[in-house]
């Protein structure tokens, strides 16, 4: 039962409705970029824990690729993401009606089920320490509970930031 919870989870997970689109300067020479680390003063617009969230997913993420953090970076990592709540689309409708000869009534509506989800647009920079220069970009839209726990955004953060690196380096034209 407990593998069963398990593939489940995952297949939730795996199907988290993020979309990723990519940017990057075509010249680039991306086998160059061995070590990072982060932009000196980032302004994610998201508290310091989701910024500690992200860091250590990206942090991970990056280090089993090969990629090296370094006090002398080759590139910085910048991100910042905007935020809307929203409430569920999803609803249960209720029905009553009578019908009778001649005549009828009928009253309906919908309850709102799964409470409000903030929709979120992560975007994450990869820029030259050298030509200051952004040279790799990633936006990822998706969404979230607005009651989630400190281990769903956990889990939220390290399934966009993978999508997102799944892109890196881009593909050659």
């Amino acid at each position: 039962m407990k593998f069963i919870y398990t593939v489940l989870v995952c297949a939730l997970l795996a199907s988290c409705g993020a979309t990723v689109a990519v940017d990057y300067e075509k010249q680039t020479d991306f086998s160059v970029y061995k070590t990072y680390n982060y932009y000196p003063s980032i302004n994610s617009g998201l508290s310091e824990l989701d910024n500690k969230r992200i860091i250590k997913s990206t942090d991970s993420l990056l280090q089993t690729r090969g990629f090296k953090k370094s006090s002398s970076p080759q590139f910085y990592i910048n991100f910042f993401a905007k935020e809307q709540l929203s409430n569920s689309r999803s609803s249960i409708g209720v029905g009553v009606g009578s019908g009778g000869r001649n005549g009828g009534f009928g009253i309906s509506g919908g309850i709102p089920i799964g409470g409000k989800s903030v929709n979120q647009q992560f975007t994450i920079d990869f820029i030259d320490v050298q030509k200051d220069d952004l040279f790799w970009q990633a936006i990822v839209d998706g969404n979230y509970k607005e009651k989630a726990s400190p281990l769903q955004k956990e889990k939220y953060y390290f399934t966009i930031i993978e999508k997102a690196l799944k892109k890196y380096p881009p593909k050659a034209e």
